[in-house]
């Protein structure tokens, strides 16, 4: 068991360095920030002032490791756009991304497993096939434009719900939250729906798989056989063995919930952390890009590891295989 975490972390470790070298190595070709911090009027000199003050006259090799320590202490730089520290920025911008996909991840994690429980209970009803058949909207349509569609019905035609904000908002100590004003509630509603729509399908038909199939073995049988109703077969047996795998991919979901943030949040102007780094991207801010694609990849990286330790401590066969291996 050691062995394996041990394993597993350094796997996630060296993942992290890759990935944060290959997203430092593609912001050299985004622009020279320079460009947009200096007005027309500057000079060489300016330029080559402010140059060696930002560190950008370093190699590159040099600029990569400086960033990789700070980022270790929470130190991700200054701004090149707003002149102030990106962790403070981002800090000031997280409470609204995670708000949301939290709202977003229970809307996934909630409708997808009823719905995938009630489309495999009632395969062969109406109900069930019109739901299987209304969910391959939200794998198939881009979430971009499923957000345009449910401003174009609730904001514009139907003027129920806003277009766009994060509407009031109180703050709890350094945390801003929209959860106590009825604007902001209201103005969750659009966005997270929009986000967690493929989430949702794609758990509810992975429900709705791996239900039937625990449906079709023996133990289920023999469960009816024994004369169990069949509300205890659905829910105590199968529904049990069935959330094993589902789990798995559902933290995995949860975390994409959040890099997909980014694009929800442009549609919505939603003032988390996506749309600061679309902001980052137009105006070369090196340091937010760089510290936004770093958190990213930690979090991805940290619920992949902790679902593999999960299904090793569950999976009997796999601390034999590591044991032989």
């Amino acid at each position: 068991m050691l062995a394996y975490i041990i394993r597993r972390v350094f796997q996630s470790i060296l993942v992290l360095l890759v990935v944060g070298l290959v997203a430092f190595s593609m912001f050299t070709f985004v622009g020279d920030p320079i460009d947009n911090m200096l007005g027309q009027e500057r000079t060489q000199e300016d330029i080559d002032r402010l140059r060696t003050q930002l560190g950008l006259d370093r190699p590159f090799v040099v600029q990569y490791w400086k960033f990789l320590e700070n980022a270790v202490q929470g130190n991700f730089g200054i701004s090149y756009r707003q002149g102030r520290p990106v962790a403070t920025i981002i800090a000031e911008r997280a409470p609204a991304t995670l708000e949301l996909a939290f709202v977003s991840g229970m809307f996934a994690i909630l409708l997808g497993i009823a719905l995938g429980v009630f489309t495999a209970i009632r395969r062969n009803g109406i109900a069930a096939n019109l739901i299987m058949t209304l969910s391959l909207v939200g794998v198939s349509l881009p979430t971009f434009l499923i957000g345009i569609l449910l401003i174009y019905v609730f904001s514009v035609e139907l003027d129920l719900l806003p277009s766009f904000g994060r509407g009031e908002t109180v703050m709890i100590g350094n945390w801003s939250t929209g959860f106590l004003t009825e604007s902001g509630l209201r103005a969750l509603i659009l966005p997270s729906i929009t986000l967690g729509l493929y989430q949702m399908t794609l758990i509810m038909r992975l429900v709705r798989s791996e239900m039937l199939e625990v449906l079709r073995q023996d133990y289920i049988r023999f469960a009816r056989a024994r004369g169990l109703k069949e509300r205890a077969v659905n829910f105590r047996h199968a529904l049990k063995n069935t959330l094993v795998p589902v789990i798995t991919v559902t933290g995995l979901q949860l975390g994409s919930i959040i890099a997909f943030a980014i694009i929800t949040e442009t549609v919505f102007q939603w003032p988390g952390v996506g749309l600061l780094f679309i902001n980052a991207i137009q105006f070369v801010d090196i340091p937010v890009m760089a510290a936004y694609l770093m958190l990213i990849s930690v979090m991805f990286v940290a619920i992949n590891l902790i679902v593999d330790l999960l299904y090793f401590a569950i999976d009997p066969r796999l601390r034999i295989d590591g044991r032989h291996a």
